[in-house]
């Protein structure tokens, strides 16, 4: 029910104050009895010295000397003994009836301030539910000292701002991909139904279709397993193994051999060991998407230069092309899926995964990805991942 911590703080707080009221209450009380028994016991002892003195001198009946002082001790005896019940018992029901009083006062004081105190966590609660909701974008911002709900609740405002930056990045992904997927697929429908809704179609029209399915079918192929290494890559790694990033660079060029050839591009490469560990197959797709990104989006008779190597306690790998002019504050988007520049994509049949999956595969390995336009043209790209220790 709503306040129950509320109530269980306010009752928490009245059942300490009576517990500590009721000893402090005893305390007192046995104090006060000790205090006022030794009081009547003096008492006593003056009234017996009083009347011995008084019944010392001659008399006639010495009798009456005795009873008079016996009668006198016993009334100074009761008197006191009843002096001192009235005595404590005033001072225990005025104790009663103040610790009564103080323990409302503090159930009250007890209730606001647990009010207060459990106030931003009803405010964290408030957004929790307007989250569950679907509403991401209000934060609690609260104000006041750092405390620990304070951290509380602007560790619940970044945890909002990156679920929010999540659902954005996956909404836009699944429009993307749509997308990316449905253009393969117009392909294919176009190319069947023109080529059959031609009169007597030839052997040649047929082939021509199937020929440019074939590419459709490749382009879909492409995306798919690029779609597949993305979602891989974000996972959390099973298991890690040595790998060297210079012999990763090394294959990812002889692959690229023929597209290297086809455009002329001059490639340097200083590939110095560079080990580390991690997924081997998420890594070497992580080398070629860096060397097939640097000679797709090139310029004919072109360059790239690729190295490899150690920097302290990490192992990196760098890789920079020329090509078009990339325009500054815009190097840091290249990394987000399917995002792809005008001046970059001039020809190019790529889904803009490539950037978007080396950044998934580093991060997952615990390292770092730099990406900077050249202001000749072109784009260098640098990625520093955790040194092996073996």
């Amino acid at each position: 029910m709503p306040g129950t911590v509320r109530l269980r703080l306010t009752l928490l707080y009245a059942g300490l104050f009576l517990a500590s009221g009721a000893v402090l209450l005893a305390f007192t009380y046995g104090l006060a009895a000790e205090r006022i028994t030794s009081s009547n016991a003096s008492q006593i002892i003056d009234a017996k010295r009083q009347c011995e003195t008084v019944w010392s001198s001659p008399v006639p009946d010495s009798s009456s000397v005795e009873k008079c002082r016996i009668a006198l001790i016993g009334a100074a005896h009761a008197a006191a003994a009843r002096q001192a019940n009235d005595a404590l018992h005033s001072l225990l029901m005025a104790s009663a009836v103040a610790l009564a009083g103080m323990a409302v006062l503090s159930t009250v004081l007890g209730w606001l301030v647990a009010g207060r105190v459990l106030a931003p966590l009803q405010a964290i609660t408030a957004a929790a539910r307007r989250a569950s909701d679907g509403t991401l974008s209000e934060r609690i911002a609260l104000h006041g000292p750092r405390d620990e709900l304070k951290q509380l609740a602007d560790t619940f405002d970044e945890m909002l701002g990156r679920l929010d930056a999540a659902f954005a990045s996956q909404r836009r992904f699944v429009a993307n991909a749509s997308h990316e997927l449905g253009t393969p697929l117009t392909i294919m429908r176009t190319a069947i139904e023109v080529t059959l809704a031609k009169p007597g179609h030839t052997i040649e029209q047929l082939e021509d279709m199937a020929a440019e399915v074939g590419r459709a079918i490749d382009q879909a192929e492409r995306l798919i397993e690029a779609l597949l290494t993305l979602a891989r890559s974000d996972r959390a790694l099973d298991a890690r193994e040595p790998v060297d990033l210079a012999t990763a660079t090394e294959d990812a060029l002889d692959a690229a051999a023929g597209a290297i050839a086809a455009s002329g591009i001059q490639v340097d490469a200083w590939l110095q060991p560079a080990p580390t560990a991690g997924d081997t197959v998420l890594l070497e797709r992580m080398a070629a998407n860096l060397v097939d990104n640097a000679v797709r989006h090139n310029v004919a008779g072109g360059w790239v230069s690729v190295a490899t190597g150690e920097r302290g306690k990490c192992a990196f790998l760098d890789v920079a092309n020329g090509g078009p002019v990339v325009p500054p504050g815009v190097t840091e988007s290249l990394f987000e899926p399917f995002r792809r520049l005008d001046e970059r994509t001039a020809g190019d049949d790529g889904h803009g995964l490539g950037l978007a999956i080396v950044h998934s595969v580093v991060t997952s390995h615990g390292g770092v990805v730099a990406a900077r336009g050249r202001p000749a043209g072109g784009l260098e790209v640098s990625v520093t991942l955790p040194r092996s220790q073996d």
